[in-house]
Parts: structure tokens; sequence; C-alpha cells
């Protein structure tokens, strides 16, 4: 087979040409970053970010960067494609961030951490930072971690149920404001029609997931893949016979757990315990 010729030499990797493109715009027109900020607004410094590919932005950049330019969807595509490419995670996980992205129902079991799908930024790189993630890896990994959280949003997102252990709730961030931030981020999610949170207490004692962070990906076909996760290391499980005693045991916890409306009013109570900041 021939090899494929290059035609514009850029990359094909969607954060890449992402950077790339946003370049290449600019230096077209004679711009610098100041300049251009000073004529779309935000700051320079994210238009420096974003060239760099330290980041993807919000949306709303790149549609504004579409009007300034006048390449009408251009770079809201890129920019959607970069957010949806696999490649920005740990190779260990794309094929999980493939079958999450096209899920039907996802089901998850929190032990020790929330989901990424439920994470703030702030929760992420605490996280992340314990996993040894530094400089524009760590930033790039938090994007990539919390831009999932746009999963559950949008006009047909996927059914999400979360059964999170108290454990989880009982282990705040070290900024006491982050963790508030995040318990606010639970109760807005929670309320949404398609998003059930329910907490397992410690009352509960002993489950057969009592070291096991767990999600179930039902898709369209029927089909049903678990990933089961600790500290170091996930693992996709695709076999029935062994997807099966997964699911009698998340089935035992949800019975279990506390009622959605009694969820919801367990993390609010925790948020009255949050120290507010002094008032200055």
């Amino acid at each position: 087979m021939p090899r494929r010729r290059v035609i514009t030499g850029r990359s094909h990797e969607p954060r890449r040409r992402y950077a790339e493109e946003l370049r290449l715009l600019r230096r077209e027109r004679g711009l610098s970053l100041r300049q251009l900020a000073e004529s779309v607004g935000w700051d320079p410094s994210l238009f420096g970010k974003l060239e760099s590919g330290v980041t993807l932005g919000s949306p709303e950049v790149a549609q504004a960067l579409d009007q300034f330019y006048e390449t009408p969807g251009l770079l809201l595509a890129l920019w959607e494609l970069a957010v949806g490419d696999p490649t920005q995670f740990k190779e260990q996980y794309r094929q999980y961030m493939i079958l999450e992205s096209e899920a039907v129902s996802l089901w998850h079991f929190g032990v020790s951490i929330l989901p990424g799908l439920l994470q703030t930024d702030a929760y992420a790189r605490e996280l992340l930072l314990l996993g040894g993630y530094r400089g524009k890896t760590l930033d790039q990994q938090v994007e990539a971690r919390t831009g999932r959280g746009e999963l559950l949003e949008g006009e047909d997102p996927p059914q999400f149920r979360a059964i999170l252990s108290e454990a989880v709730l009982r282990t705040p961030l070290r900024d006491p404001a982050e963790w508030r931030i995040q318990l606010e981020r639970l109760v807005e999610v929670g309320q949404r029609p398609h998003v059930t949170l329910q907490v397992l207490p410690l009352s509960a004692g002993l489950s057969g997931l009592v070291s096991t962070d767990l999600m179930f990906l039902r898709h369209a076909d029927g089909m049903t893949v678990a990933y089961t996760e600790n500290a170091h290391r996930g693992e996709l499980v695709s076999e029935n016979a062994s997807v099966e005693p997964l699911q009698r045991a998340y089935d035992a916890m949800r019975d279990l757990a506390l009622n959605p409306a009694e969820s919801r009013a367990f993390i609010l109570r925790l948020l009255e315990e949050v120290p507010c900041e002094p008032s200055t």
C-alpha cells in the first residue's frame, strides 16, 4: 500500500490540530496574543495556553474566535473533536473512554472517590497530583477528566446512576472552599432528570464491592461492560459470567443505600458542616 501523502503537514491529533489552527490564524492576521485578547476578550494568557495545547478552553471561546476569524463553525468543530479525543487519556483508559462516550446508561459505585463525571477541577487536580502528575501534563489531564462531565449535558445524555459510599463524602479536599464547590456540584447534578445519586451509609456494613470502584456501561445493543478500578489500575470486564456477579453485588448495595431524596438531604447536611470563609 502506498504511503499516504501529507497535504497540509499539520497534525492529525485533534488537540494539537486545534492549537495549530489557532496559531496559524492569529499569525496570518499579524496579531500578538495581547492584540487578539483586546479584540476578542478574555485574558491573553488563555490564548497562549490554547495555542500551546495546555488547555482547550470553552466552546464559547471557540465560537468567538470563529466569528473573529470569519471561519464559521471550523474552530468549534475542531474543539469538539479535541474534547472527545480518547488519545488525551492514558493508554489503559482509552478503550474505556470510547465505551463511556457511546453508552446509553451508566451505573457507578464509588467506594473511595467521586467518579470523573462528577469531579470539579480542584477535586481532579488534587487526585492527579497524588498520582504524580505535574506541570503541563497535569493541566491537560485535569481538563481531560473534568471535560468528561459534558457527557451528562446536552439534549440526549445517558441515564446515570451513582451510589457513593459515605466514606467518599467524608473525605474532603484540603481546601474547604473547593470542597464546598464540589458538594454543590453534586447537589446540582443530582437534580437533573437523567441522574440518580444515592449515598450508601457506613452503617450498611461490609459489601461485595468493599474495595472496588465500579462502572457499568450499557449500550444500545443491550451489551453491558463493567469497569473495575483501584488506585493503581483499571480493568474492563466484558464476559457475561464475570459481569453478572458484579451486577448482583451492585443491586445489593442499591437496596441498602439511601433513596435519592434522603441522599440529597445527606449531602446538604455535609454542606452545612463545611467551614465558610470568614467575612471581610
